[in-house]
């Protein structure tokens, strides 16, 4: 029962969080400039909190192993409760670079800070093997619903709040408090998980630490160098580098661009439930490897599609299978390492790829600065994708984990 229970907390929490990250993903910068702030200025803010949110990040998810699941849990929602409220209580420099830093706050609207691993450390401890992998799917459309559902109402409020008289800045600042308010709600769901999550091995005394980690530490540092070589490629094409291209060639308007991403980031969430079933068949890096490589494809034949109507064809049936390797590589983490080091694997592998992602966008932005170039951000990425695919596969191919024997197996190979 308490099982049941706790998973499905964990999955509200998971919803209202996105939700939340949705609607201020649609507003931050525009309230910043609102409030007074420059170009460069907010550019360096939006930089310091997504470096922030991975010190936070790293910090929390390697001892949360050990001081508590839920502790961290907790401690993150109120660092989110508190990065709102500050953001929409003053324009002052240099207390929203306080509050951007240790603050927890998503200027993407993609997932940041210590949750995630931990909350998925959290469902390893109560389902193992085929279920995990099921239930990661579903963990990640919940997140792909919520994230898009909030970035819709956030738009749409702005535009009826101005209809109705209401100033932009205070839409904008009533966004930032029902932000912060979902942080609140956060911190009492959060509290209402049961031990029943907490890592129920013990480190083994007298082992070496290493950012949370121990006998799993070289596997993990490899899958993180593999992660951190996909995450790379994916920055040169972040989504607003995909939209702004479609504007370059085609010139769409910002409408329908934002109608087909709002299909696009559909379509990828409810691939990761097709993903789950095909793990059960053939594996998981198998069914990693086998649908990534056909969307990396995809993604370089994007822009040589000579009508609008192709490319975003091509783009939609890329997204429908280009994220099914998000909730198989989730499970495969979970289930090669120790019991007491996923939250810890979580994070490292988190913040690798995370910082894969942020050298990307200054290459890719030279290159979209030319027109004999700015359609190479689509070939590079997709070749640099397909290069870590292969390097999977040849990697762990022989390793396909059973929990209970994956972690000697996958220490010997680490030994070999």
């Amino acid at each position: 029962m308490s099982q049941r229970r706790d998973i499905t907390l964990l999955f509200v929490t998971r919803f209202a969080r996105m939700f939340a990250y949705g609607l201020v993903s649609i507003i931050l910068v525009l309230y910043l400039a609102r409030v007074g702030l420059d170009e460069r200025t907010i550019g360096l803010l939006l930089s310091l909190t997504l470096v922030g949110d991975l010190i936070i990040s790293l910090w929390m998810t390697t001892r949360a192993d050990r001081i508590g699941r839920r502790k961290m849990l907790v401690v993150g929602a109120m660092l989110m409760a508190l990065a709102g409220i500050v953001f929409v209580s003053t324009n002052f420099f240099p207390l929203l670079l306080i509050a951007a830093i240790v603050g927890v706050i998503s200027p993407s609207g993609n997932e940041v800070g210590p949750f995630l691993p931990i909350e998925q450390a959290a469902i390893s401890e109560e389902v193992h093997g085929s279920r995990r992998t099921h239930l990661f799917a579903w963990y990640n459309l919940i997140g792909s619903i919520a994230t898009a559902l909030g970035a819709l109402l956030a738009g749409w409020s702005i535009h009826f709040s101005t209809h109705i008289g209401l100033s932009d800045l205070t839409a904008y600042r009533s966004v930032l408090l029902a932000y912060s308010a979902i942080g609140l709600l956060l911190i009492v769901g959060f509290t209402f998980v049961s031990r029943a999550v907490e890592s129920t091995t013990t480190t083994t005394p007298g082992a070496t630490l290493f950012l949370g980690l121990h006998r799993s530490r070289g596997i993990v540092f490899k899958m993180s160098a593999l992660f951190a070589l996909d995450a790379f490629a994916g920055g040169f094409v972040l989504q607003s580098f995909v939209a702004y291209w479609f504007t370059l060639r085609f010139d769409l308007d910002p409408g329908r661009l934002g109608t087909i991403f709002f299909f696009a980031n559909l379509l990828s969430g409810f691939s990761g439930l097709v993903a789950a079933r095909l793990a059960d068949r053939f594996g998981l890096i198998n069914t990693m490897v086998f649908t990534h490589i056909p969307s990396n494809i995809l993604l370089i034949l994007v822009p040589l599609m000579p009508t609008s109507g192709l490319a975003i064809a091509v783009l939609l049936v890329r997204f429908s299978i280009s994220q099914m390797d998000v909730p198989t590589r989730q499970s495969f983490v979970a289930a090669v390492v120790a019991p007491d080091e996923r939250a810890a694997a979580g994070g490292v592998t988190n913040v690798f790829r995370s910082c894969g992602t942020m050298f990307a966008p200054v290459l890719a932005g030279l290159l979209f600065a030319s027109p004999k170039t700015f359609s190479l951000p689509f070939f590079v990425a997709g070749t640099l994708k397909i290069a870590y695919d292969l390097s999977l596969l040849a990697m762990f191919r022989q390793t396909e984990p059973a929990d209970g024997s994956v972690v000697p197996s996958l220490l010997a190979l680490e030994e070999s």
